[in-house]
């Protein structure tokens, strides 16, 4: 099993910049694929950003340039760098880990943490 804890979230001017963490226990999450979505409210959950243990990453293009996901492995932390926010990143953000066939794809995660809420004021 793989526990995932969310942090970094909280309130933030647009233009601003965020950091989420995600700290993963239980087990290596090293060879699992590490993501992050988000779900504003009314509205389904949807793909941010993903990184394959082989450093291959993906990104939904209206973060692309803005958010940057890295791992550090040695913490067993995967990161969400977020800068030039703006209202529409108003989200609960979620990270989740998995073999993830499809990064993309919220199924493919086997593990999932609680989330954070990120909220941008305009």
């Amino acid at each position: 099993q793989v526990q995932l804890v969310e942090s970094g979230g909280g309130l933030v001017q647009a233009g601003g910049s965020l950091r989420l963490s995600c700290a993963a226990s239980g087990r290596t999450v090293t060879s699992l694929t590490m993501g992050w979505f988000r779900q504003a409210p009314g509205k389904e959950r949807e793909f941010v950003a993903a990184l394959r243990w082989s450093g291959e990453n993906y990104y939904r293009d209206s973060v692309k340039g803005r958010f940057t996901i890295s791992r550090d492995y040695a913490k067993n932390t995967v990161y969400l760098q977020m800068n030039s926010l703006n209202a529409e990143d108003t989200a609960v953000y979620n990270c989740a880990a998995g073999a993830a066939s499809r990064p993309i794809s919220a199924w493919s995660y086997q593990y999932w943490g609680q989330g954070t809420q990120v909220t941008v004021s305009s």
